[in-house]
C-alpha cells in the first residue's frame, strides 16, 4: 500500500525448522504453488479484503470503482486472464478473499454471487501465441485493459494490483497486494481464476497428458513430465523456459490452435 511503512518485524514460531522461520509465517493457499502463501509483514493483519480504499475513492467523487487483477501469468500452457468488477458501495459476499487463498469449491460460490450481484463485470484472455510475441507483462497489461474496456459500465477509477494501465486514461490507484487489501479486487481475482480454470479444463480434453485439468497449465511435475514425454502442444508458451528447447507440436499438427476470449 503506498506510504506505508515496511517493517523488517517477524513472527518466530520456535516449533517450526529453520528453513521454515526465514521464510516467515505462512497461511493456507490452495490456488498457490505449494499450497502455502507467505504474506508481506505489513499485511499480515489484512489477509481479508474491505473497502477502505474504495471509500477513499468514493469520498473524492469517483462513484464507479472497479478493481482489476490478473491470473495465469507465470503459467507454462494456456492465456493470461483478467477481470474487472466494480462492486455496489459496501456488500461484498462472505468469504470473499483473494483467489489463492480459497478453496476451489468456495471459488466457485463467490464466482456466482459476484457475477449476480457485481454493478458491472467483464473478463478478457489473451492467448499464448500473442504472449509470445508480446511477452507476458505486456499481456498481463493488454488483458486487464481489455478486462476495463469491456465493461458495460464505464469505470471512473480503477484499483490494480502492482502495475498502471498505460493505455487507460482514467484515475488509477495501485497498491501491493491489492487482492489482498481491496473488496472489488479480491472479486475480480475469483472470477478471472473461475473463468481460466474452467478453459484449462476445457484444454484438458483437447490435449490430454499434461494435467492440465489440475494444474491449470503452471509447472507442476505432471505437467513437466507430459512435456518430456509429449512435447508441446498449440497452448504452451514458447518464449518460456521449460518449453523454448523442446520439440513443436508433433502429436497436435491437426488440433486447433485458438483459445477463444470470454466477455
Amino acid at each position: 500500500m503506498t506510504g506505508a511503512r515496511r517493517s523488517s518485524f517477524r513472527i518466530e514460531d520456535p516449533g517450526r525448522s529453520p528453513s521454515a522461520t526465514r521464510r516467515g509465517p505462512t497461511v493456507f493457499a490452495p490456488g498457490a504453488p505449494g499450497g502455502r502463501f507467505e504474506p508481506a509483514p505489513w499485511h499480515r493483519e489484512r489477509l481479508d479484503p474491505d473497502f477502505a480504499e474504495e471509500r477513499i475513492l468514493w469520498s473524492r467523487g469517483y462513484r464507479h470503482v472497479a478493481g482489476i487483477d490478473e491470473v495465469g501469468r507465470g503459467c507454462l500452457a494456456g492465456p493470461v486472464a483478467a477481470a474487472a468488477v466494480i462492486l455496489p458501495p459496501d456488500w461484498q459476499p462472505r468469504g470473499l478473499r483473494d483467489s489463492k487463498m480459497l478453496k476451489p469449491e468456495d471459488r466457485r460460490r463467490l464466482d456466482v454471487e459476484i457475477r449476480s450481484r457485481a454493478v458491472a463485470w467483464a473478463i478478457a484472455f489473451v492467448d499464448p501465441e500473442l504472449i509470445d510475441r508480446i511477452n507476458i507483462l505486456q499481456a498481463t497489461l493488454l488483458a486487464s485493459t481489455l478486462a476495463a474496456a469491456r465493461l458495460p459500465i464505464r469505470p471512473d477509477a480503477l484499483l490494480l494490483d502492482a502495475v498502471s494501465l498505460p493505455e487507460v486514461r482514467i484515475h488509477q490507484r495501485v497498491l501491493v497486494s491489492a487482492d489482498r487489501l481491496c473488496a472489488s479486487v479480491a472479486a475480480a481475482s475469483v472470477i478471472a481464476k473461475v473463468a481460466r480454470d474452467r478453459l484449462m479444463e476445457e484444454m484438458d480434453e483437447l490435449y490430454p497428458g499434461y494435467d492440465l485439468a489440475r494444474n491449470k497449465g503452471y509447472a507442476a511435475p505432471e505437467h513437466r513430465a507430459g512435456l518430456a514425454a509429449l512435447g508441446l502442444c498449440p497452448i504452451h508458451r514458447l518464449s518460456f523456459a521449460p518449453c523454448r528447447d523442446r520439440e513443436q507440436m508433433g502429436l497436435w499438427d491437426d488440433a486447433p490452435a485458438d483459445v477463444a476470449e470470454a466477455d
